[in-house]
């Protein structure tokens, strides 16, 4: 696994010896996975498996740096490396908007009074934490790393608990530790002094011109991109990809056999379970482009197996089921002898090709609406005459107006667990006193409403880069191929695609109701016609059906709930509710919650055994 961790002291609290710029000369380190520093005012371990880093200092100036890319900053590049850590000294806005590749950047000059600099790329592939204290910054690659440095930061915050819950993963800022930060897309932390503060060099910018570029022309450039971007990944090393069957792993793969002049090879997962294997799509891909395809069949008793090993595997709680699907293809690549697995991760967020870019197009139409369609007639006869709410007709479109009237992107939320269920009956009343229901929606609008695109469709895109793609799909991909012991890349959030996805126009996206529009017609020559027909799905996972079945699964569940049921955040009783009318009758529904509580249970008993709110 990889880690880094340390501090950095302010001068004026700080008992250690300053130096001047003087007093180090050059060092350049390409190729680190293990380091230390103790130096005057900083302080880090590093221990690195997955990614290399550079260390360059000169003077009282360092550079800690891994994953950036470009002909600048090859190892030989000296006068790059200097010229590039006196830009972040004066712009730093500026210089890191210029990298380019999945990146984290550590910079510390520890002359005239002391500043620090810790950042990650645009879409925070990975995603650095912080924390301050009275006498010093505290940073890690991970909140573990950082907790781990003091023990005033190992306090677990409950809103955190219930955001877990909510989400299924911690979104940034906040951590599961009550004192530790995350940085977000974009996003960097600088200390000067004893001034901390949190700031953005960069986040996406919507083009929503009407005059439109020529499709041949467009489509052209993207496929010049997706060649390019695939070839940009490309080490020395055994390469292969991710196949899940859909059209952004199957175009990855396509190109990674255009880029290297032979045979892509392949991985994909299956489950023997209806309506959730999509093996057949990844087959599809694979004869199509010639790749040599490799496939594992998961069982519920993988999962029995490592269930307990991917909660531990985490800094904080993460209940993306999608985890272990991700662990299972990873390891398969590792056997292989593969060294860097390509993953399609960023192509919806990009493309417009999720499902509910197309479903809330359909509720904002209701807005659209005349007045007194809504008000004098939909509504009335809708949601408010009681002798018609048991019509079929009439129940399907009550919950559609219902839905309509919420605004974004509280409407995304219509079917969450928490609100379908009610949190008084999950919850003990004295958890819930101690947090604020309402702060999860207040975080997701803040967000929403920072994007200044008119189209709905961009302004979903907006909201996914943090939600969907930086704080759920990248930890669940980066995170398990960690823990698989293999590099990952993804060729979809190469900086040049992603701005030439962001000048597209809306409608190219999701054209009516036809998601990833502009997509799919330039690629309709080179990916299979079933897969560009198909639905989309992904890598789901079987539990709830698993679970009503396997006796392995339901102990280890039932084991999980019952240690849970002592640490005074759900209600005892919820969980007998949960396991028993709820689960028998939408196993594939109520599973997801079940998976998320075990999940969040197998974490405590890695890392917080003795957690108990109150």
């Amino acid at each position: 696994m990889n880690s880094l961790s340390g501090q950095f002291f302010s001068p004026e609290r700080s008992q250690l010896p300053a130096r001047t710029a003087h007093d180090a000369a050059l060092q350049f380190e390409p190729a680190v996975r293990a380091f230390a520093i103790n130096d005057h005012r900083l302080q880090f371990e590093l221990s690195l498996s997955t990614v290399t880093a550079i260390w360059f200092r000169v003077g009282s100036r360092s550079l800690l740096a891994w994953g950036l890319r470009g002909k600048s900053f090859h190892a030989d590049n000296v006068p790059e490396w200097t010229r590039f850590v006196d830009d972040l000294a004066r712009r730093p806005e500026a210089a890191l908007h210029s990298l380019r590749g999945p990146w984290v950047l550590l910079y510390v000059a520890a002359e005239a009074g002391g500043e620090l600099l810790f950042a990650t790329d645009r879409a925070a592939t990975r995603s650095p934490c912080f924390a301050r204290l009275p006498d010093r910054l505290v940073f890690g690659l991970t909140a573990r790393d950082v907790s781990r440095r003091d023990p005033r930061l190992q306090e677990l915050r409950p809103q955190a608990v219930f955001d877990y819950l909510y989400f299924h993963v911690i979104p940034s800022p906040g951590t599961v530790f009550a004192n530790v930060e995350r940085l977000a897309p974009g996003e960097f932390v600088h200390m000067t002094g004893t001034d901390v503060q949190r700031r953005r060099y960069w986040e996406p910018q919507y083009v929503e011109s009407k005059e439109a570029r020529q499709t041949r022309d467009g489509g052209t450039q993207l496929l010049r991109l997706l060649q390019a971007s695939v070839a940009g990944e490309l080490e020395s090393g055994k390469v292969g990809a991710f196949l899940s069957g859909g059209t952004d792993s199957s175009t990855i793969a396509g190109m990674l056999g255009r880029a290297t002049g032979e045979p892509a090879h392949t991985y994909s997962i299956g489950f023997n379970a209806a309506g959730f294997d999509e093996m057949e799509y990844a087959r599809i891909a694979a004869r199509h482009f010639g790749t040599r395809h490799h496939e594992f069949y998961v069982t519920p008793d993988d999962l029995v197996r490592s269930m307990p090993e991917v909660a531990a595997a985490y800094d904080q709680p993460f209940g993306n089921s999608s985890a272990l699907p991700s662990l299972f293809c990873a390891r398969l690549a590792k056997a292989d002898g593969v060294t860097k697995i390509l993953g399609g991760d960023g192509g919806d967020e990009l493309f417009g090709g999720n499902t509910r870019y197309a479903k809330q197009k359909v509720f904002e139409a209701y807005g659209g609406l005349p007045h007194w369609i809504r008000g004098g007639i939909a509504e009335p006869l809708l949601l408010r005459a009681e002798g018609t709410r048991h019509i079929p007709v009439v129940k399907k479109g009550r919950s559609y107006v219902e839905q309509a009237k919420v605004t974004m992107p509280g409407r995304l939320q219509t079917y969450n667990l928490l609100a379908r269920i009610g949190i008084e009956r999950i919850f003990l009343p004295e958890f819930l006193a101690a947090i604020d229901p309402g702060e999860p929606l207040a975080q997701q609008t803040a967000y929403y409403d920072r994007c200044v695109a008119p189209a709905l469709v961009n302004r979903m895109l907006h909201f996914d880069w943090k939600f969907t793609l930086a704080d759920n799909d990248l930890p669940k991909v980066v995170g398990m191929c960690d823990l698989a012991g293999v590099h990952v890349g993804f060729p979809m959030l190469s900086e040049d695609l992603v701005e030439f996805a962001n000048g597209l126009p809306h409608s190219w996206k999701v054209k009516r109701l036809r998601l990833c529009y502009f997509f799919k017609e330039t690629l309709r020559d080179f990916l299979p016609r079933e897969i560009i027909e198909k639905k989309k799905h992904g890598f789901g996972l079987p539990f709830g059906l698993w679970l009503v079945k396997h006796r392995g699964l339901q102990e280890l569940a039932n084991n999980g709930l019952q240690s849970l049921r002592k640490r005074g955040i759900v209600r005892p009783d919820f969980f007998d509710e949960l396991l028993e009318p709820h689960l028998a009758q939408h196993p594939s529904y109520y599973g997801e919650l079940v998976w998320t509580l075990t999940m969040l249970e197998l974490w405590f008993e890695a890392h917080a055994p003795n957690y108990r709110f109150g």
